[in-house]
């Protein structure tokens, strides 16, 4: 029969395996939620121009934000042209179609982002102008990550290291 100290250690092990497991949904859910809210504004703000021009401007506050290059990244380009197109309908007529358009634009531009060895969450939570600290907390923006910008409104981790990894010391201050 275990005692008392290694049934502690066990049940912690599994809460900590648990917890990691949840933050790790979490962020990838919340940042892609978090696109689609941001998408889903700004299509708003440009509904009444012209499908091209407010396509365009999306397009480019997007590539921007993620800190993409247009000429570097011109299939996810087009996918994010795609993805934008399908939120202008939506947001001029939120229609079951225009939502079933809209999710379709979405796992389009999530494939082409995948192949290259990306998602929509990692592009969230390591290049966005948009991202949530907490985000960091649960995976570290990797040191080697290509074309990273500063991101002046997302603090650095000091150490990088996991919310999991790092001791309460280092951010419960």
């Amino acid at each position: 029969m275990p005692h008392f100290v290694e049934d502690l250690q066990q049940e912690a092990q599994c809460a900590v395996a648990a917890m990691q497991s949840a933050a790790l949904a979490a962020r990838h859910i919340h940042a892609r939620a978090e696109l689609m809210r941001h998408m889903l504004t700004t299509a708003r703000k440009v509904a009444t121009k012209p499908k091209a021009e407010a396509v365009e401007t999306v397009v480019r506050e997007w590539m921007d934000a993620w800190n993409l290059g247009r000429s570097e990244w011109p299939h996810i380009a087009r996918e994010m042209e795609a993805f934008t197109e399908a939120f202008h309908d939506y947001a001029n007529d939120p229609s079951d179609a225009h939502d079933t358009a809209l999710r379709q634009s979405c796992e389009a531009l999530d494939a082409a982002l995948a192949r290259e060895g990306t998602s929509i969450s990692e592009q969230m939570a390591f290049r966005s102008q948009c991202a949530h600290r907490w985000w960091e907390l649960v995976v570290p923006v990797p040191a080697d990550l290509p074309g990273a910008k500063p991101r002046p409104s997302v603090p650095a981790l000091a150490e990088g290291a996991s919310f999991w990894e790092a001791g309460c010391a280092d951010f419960c201050r």
